[in-house]
């Protein structure tokens, strides 16, 4: 999840870069695993853990069932402004932002845990509201979480859900794409970007395209039913993009081992081109099929709007690139 920021997050002398300590926790907690379950495959197989939007696990002895769940962090100062959005919005990105995880693995969300850490004095009844306004609007239910005291506003929700049709097809992974796959958006980019920059300007939204911007921003949608119809129609794989188009397009090509070629980035109204390569918390899909054809007509036969190619998958491995030259840096990454 990016904080919209304009650019790739610099490195800094000292500090530890997000997905290589996600690398090193994997392998920690790998190893904890083979404690527990010293003779089983880690993961065990149709099983995905931690590199994916969401884990997939399978549960029950008799007639099992794969379930995916999805967790994420929201935090002010990090995630989001109290100054440019209410309570109620940062309660309602929280969830939605974790059940666009879901969408990106063509899953439904079912139940939610909800935790909030506040200082004294917050409106935690605000905060709630706004959760509940997206776990209705999901379909989504809370059914558990925590309080707690803390410096500042942190939201942490744990979204579990599933496939509700044709759950043999499995859901759509990082790791599926192949060489020659073309590659779709689902909407065009840049919006919530965009709407931050509005927003931080402090101009009155009165034109309704710039409220549509800064509403995207607060309130960003998962892509639900994009996800579940692109599972359906045959697409290889997935992801949201939450850290930017180029940074996920790059992990959605590292975890498959393809190289990606973009020839196009289709940039919404209201927001600049770097706004929709790098601007992120989109929650719009990337979705790789080795049909375009299909899935087009699957959208268009679900009452969607036609997802809109960017690119494809190549069998260079490392490589990406945007019109012909290299990627530009963009996106983010957290570093501690």
């Amino acid at each position: 999840m990016s904080p919209n920021s304009d650019s790739q997050s610099a490195p800094v002398p000292g500090t530890v870069d997000e997905f290589a300590l996600i690398e090193r926790l994997k392998t920690r907690f790998e190893v904890a695993a083979r404690s527990v379950m010293p003779d089983g495959v880690l993961p065990p197989t149709g099983d995905t853990w931690i590199g994916d939007d969401g884990a997939v696990i399978t549960v029950g002895g008799d007639g099992p069932t794969r379930v995916v769940w999805a967790t994420d962090l929201v935090v002010e100062g990090v995630h989001v402004d109290l100054a440019l959005s209410g309570l109620d919005d940062v309660g309602y990105k929280a969830l939605m932002v974790t059940v666009s995880d879901l969408a990106a693995m063509g899953a439904w969300p079912g139940q939610a845990l909800v935790s909030f850490g506040a200082p004294s004095g917050t409106d935690l009844d605000l905060l709630g509201a706004g959760v509940a306004t997206a776990a209705a609007e999901s379909g989504c239910v809370v059914v558990g979480g925590d309080l707690s005291g803390a410096p500042s506003v942190v939201v942490s929700t744990s979204v579990m859900g599933g496939l509700r049709t044709e759950p043999d097809r499995g859901p759509l992974l990082r790791s599926g794409a192949r060489p020659g796959d073309r590659l779709f958006v689902t909407g065009p980019l840049g919006r919530s970007a965009a709407g931050l920059r509005l927003l931080r300007a402090r101009d009155p939204l009165t034109d309704p395209l710039a409220a549509g911007l800064a509403r995207a921003h607060r309130r960003p949608v998962a892509r639900l039913r994009e996800g579940e119809v692109a599972r359906l129609s045959g697409a290889s794989a997935a992801i949201d993009v939450s850290d930017g188009l180029v940074a996920d397009v790059i992990h959605l090509g590292l975890s498959s081992g393809v190289g990606i070629d973009l020839d196009d980035c289709p940039v919404a109204p209201g927001a600049r081109k770097s706004e929709a390569l790098g601007g992120g918390e989109e929650y719009e899909l990337v979705v790789a099929t080795p049909d375009p054809d299909g899935l087009v007509e699957a959208y268009l036969s679900a009452g969607l709007r036609p997802p809109l190619p960017v690119g494809r998958c190549t069998d260079r491995p490392g490589e990406y690139t945007l019109d012909g030259g290299p990627l530009p840096a963009g996106g983010w990454r957290h570093r501690f």
